[in-house]
């Protein structure tokens, strides 16, 4: 596990749930963030296989940034203040509109810290963790890919879903085995 990571994840244990890892999105109020995982499923896994796959949920957990002063939440605060303001003035027209700009900035960033670019940023960080712990970058990339494409078969579902897939194909194509990554609108959305 990463440095940065020992001191805001809790590993559970839990047999019950049906995916083998769960990372639910982190509240800022937490010390610690829980990474419950199924330990029957996660010993179906290689143990390269579950390096990786556990170094990209640390990885993910550990770049959720809420608080961190940024546009979109500077804009959904400024919102929030904005939406007490009007109600403070029973103003239904200043609520609605500073209300919407809250819920939009607010969507922003929720979309931000659990969409597409962040699952991929944090294939790329857990790629950088294994290279400090001894893999080479093509054997990081090519276990991380076994364990994306192993666990829906573990854990009995069908198939990859689109974030999945999306993540394939890019480690895929950082293999060489396929020709163009995914283009840049995809993996914003």
């Amino acid at each position: 596990m990463p440095a940065s990571g020992r001191m805001k994840t809790r590993i559970i244990i839990d047999d019950r749930q049906s995916t083998v890892v769960e990372t639910p999105f982190p509240r800022p109020w937490h010390k610690s963030h829980p990474l419950i995982i199924n330990w029957r499923l996660w010993q179906e896994l290689s143990v390269s296989q579950r390096d990786m796959l556990f170094l990209h949920n640390v990885s993910w957990l550990t770049a959720v940034r809420l608080i961190k002063p940024e546009l979109y939440q500077g804009i959904a605060a400024v919102g929030l203040l904005g939406t007490v303001f009007e109600a403070f003035q029973a103003d239904a027209v200043g609520i609605l509109a500073a209300g919407g700009l809250t819920a939009i900035a607010a969507g922003q960033v929720w979309r931000t810290n659990t969409g597409n670019q962040a699952k991929l940023d944090a294939d790329d960080a857990a790629i950088r963790v294994a290279q400090r712990r001894g893999y080479s970058e093509r054997d990081a990339v090519r276990h991380l890919l076994e364990a994306i494409e192993a666990v829906p078969l573990v854990e009995g579902r069908g198939g990859l879903n689109y974030t999945e897939l999306l993540r394939a194909q890019q480690l895929k194509s950082r293999l060489g085995t396929v020709n163009a990554p995914p283009p840049e609108r995809i993996r914003t959305q």
